[in-house]
């Protein structure tokens, strides 16, 4: 029987992702036979590439991954509306063995260490295979060295989103049996010095020279490839995390440095990459398009990585759509996000913020800022752009199929009829992410919606968090903060903001700005737990509204939730501590 090296792959889905991962351009657009043998995949080159390319497949994709909901919704952000999503019956309630679960807690345990495995194979065994003969020596040198620095760099970067879930694991460098689900001769759990600054943080840095540099990488039959910049993101978002105060003591890695490599990527590649900004275009739009435009179709210079995706209908937006668009509600945005959001001239609508960037609750309500002009009786007017951007609320006009085309939550409405169990639990829906141009035609359109992982705006904001901790407020960190919120619509300066003179309070400011800007793009989970506030953050009550008929706005608890200390890590899955005798996770 012929070995097979493929775990993954298979003729449909390859010419699907295949497809998917390329947009216009012709770069990965070969299809392999359905079982790729070792003899086959090491006698060409060509198949070679096609093994290596299919890396690019496990890049995650954030839509629906849960059993149809998102990880955002196992945080304050939002909360899903059906009964099934995988966020409300494990996260939500502390059920970390939940079988709805089981995409986030299990299953990337397992996708990771498989494509780490394929990373393995190409970096230990690419000298086996022929050079190209169309090439000259100097070119299958050169594309040699390219594919082990991606080899490397996705390695990096599986074993980072392994860390992030599970903390430190064993490094495996070695082509292991899968049968042995990658792990069982290694056992020891390195430190978190060891596994991200000596191991991971060396990857991406060695490895960096010899990826695709910025004009090579967005040409147009290249875009998606890992490059240089993406490289440098990510070895920003890396330094920034380990400054933190979750990893600072273990890391050793200070905020100045953390600032100088978010600064080095701004000198670098400013004249590269920006905020998304077209005159022709609302502050909303240009928001809402930072995410939804590509840069081979849309002239978007704001995203650094990204998974490439092809272009979606209805079908995939519906599970995230009001029900009264015909959609199954999905992932409900909560009052505790709306009340992040400033007024449009950059105040604050109430007095006081905690550590993770949301208001001081008293009793489920926030004290109001009077000076602002915010009346919780017509909330969301004169607010932050980004507020209309990623969240629908009442009376917002939105598709095609209703009346009036305006959301409409009051009760036995479109938007919240009698009897649907979809309805919105928290009174709002999801507008970001939603390409609104696939509603039209009754739901016929189409549109891109790929996954970005990293963008210009992080950066940024990467910049203005580690200088503020470094040194407090400064005019760099209000230049930082500002290009952001400007971008945005907000017309007001953060430097005129007198609430804002200390580190602290700055801190709490920058932690709400990252999670306006951010949300529903898998950046919350992550920055509360490094922050060292996700008990705070996490076991709040989810907070709604009740609309009545008569226009009455109403704040609720939508939900309560449950966050222990130990849920800062997942539990390694039981299959593996079974098999293994790995050290689980502290309380797991």
């Amino acid at each position: 029987m012929r070995k097979l090296i493929q775990h993954t792959l298979s003729a449909a889905f390859i010419g699907v992702a295949m497809t998917a991962f390329t947009g216009c351009s012709d770069f990965l657009d070969k299809q392999p036979s359905n079982e790729l043998s070792e003899e086959k995949t090491y006698a060409d080159w060509r198949m070679f590439e096609y093994f290596h390319n299919d890396t690019y497949n496990f890049l995650l994709h954030g839509a629906n991954r849960i059993n149809g909901s998102w990880l955002d919704a196992a945080t304050d952000l939002a909360e899903t509306s059906f009964a099934s999503g995988g966020t409300l019956t494990t996260f939500n309630i502390g059920n970390y063995y939940g079988n709805a679960g089981a995409a986030e807690l299990v299953s990337v345990w397992e996708s990771r260490y498989r494509g780490i495995r394929k990373c393995n194979r190409v970096l230990n065994d690419m000298d086996r295979v022929p050079y190209d003969i169309t090439r000259t020596a100097e070119e299958n040198e050169a594309l040699r060295a390219t594919t082990r620095a991606e080899a490397r760099t996705f390695r990096a970067w599986f074993y980072w989103e392994l860390f992030l879930r599970y903390g430190t694991l064993p490094i495996i460098t070695d082509v292991l049996d899968p049968a042995d689900d990658m792990i069982t001769p290694y056992k020891n759990r390195p430190t978190v010095k060891e596994y991200v600054i000596d191991f991971i943080l060396k990857e991406l840095q060695e490895s960096e020279p010899d990826l695709l540099n910025y004009a090579d990488a967005w040409s147009s039959n290249r875009i998606g490839r890992l490059s240089q910049p993406m490289s440098r993101a990510l070895q920003s978002r890396i330094l920034l995390y380990m400054a933190s105060p979750r990893y600072a003591q273990e890391s050793g890695v200070t905020w100045k440095q953390a600032a100088d490599a978010a600064k080095k990527f701004i000198d670098d590649y400013s004249g590269n990459f920006g905020l998304f900004a077209e005159e022709n275009l609302s502050p909303s739009e240009n928001y809402a398009n930072a995410l939804l435009r590509t840069q081979y179709t849309g002239n978007n210079n704001e995203v650094i990585f990204f998974r490439n995706d092809v272009v979606i209908g209805w079908g995939g937006i519906s599970q995230d759509t009001p029900v009264g668009e015909g959609g199954n509600g999905g992932n409900c945005p909560s009052q505790n996000l709306v009340d992040m959001y400033d007024m449009v001239d950059g105040s604050s609508p109430f007095t006081s913020y905690d550590v993770t960037g949301a208001p001081v609750y008293s009793n489920g309500v926030p004290t109001v800022n009077a000076a602002s002009g915010y009346n919780d009786a017509d909330m969301w007017s004169n607010r932050d752009p980004r507020l209309a951007a990623t969240i629908l609320y009442q009376g917002q006009p939105w598709g095609t199929m209703r009346v009036g085309s305006t959301i409409d939550v009051r009760p036995g409405m479109a938007d919240n009829p009698t009897g649907n169990a979809n309805a919105t639990p928290t009174g709002y829906y999801m507008r970001k992410y939603i390409p609104a141009s696939i509603l039209a035609s009754n739901h016929a359109g189409t549109a891109y919606r790929l996954w970005t992982i990293i963008r210009y705006a992080e950066i940024l904001l990467n910049y203005a968090e580690a200088l503020n901790e470094e040194q407090g407020p400064c005019q760099e960190v209000y230049d930082m903060l500002d290009m952001v919120r400007h971008r945005a619509g907000i017309t007001g300066s953060v430097a005129d903001r007198a609430d804002l003179s200390g580190k602290d309070a700055m801190r709490n400011f920058i932690h709400k700005e990252r999670t306006v800007e951010f949300a529903f793009e898998e950046h919350r989970p992550w920055d509360v737990r490094r922050w060292n506030c996700a008990v705070e953050a996490l076991s709040r009550p989810i907070y709604g509204v009740n609309v009545a008929m008569d226009g009455t706005v109403t704040r609720k608890v939508a939900q309560n939730r449950v966050f222990e200390p130990r849920m800062y890590l997942y539990p390694i899955p039981e299959t593996e501590v079974w098999k293994t005798d790995i050290e689980n996770n502290p309380g797991w």
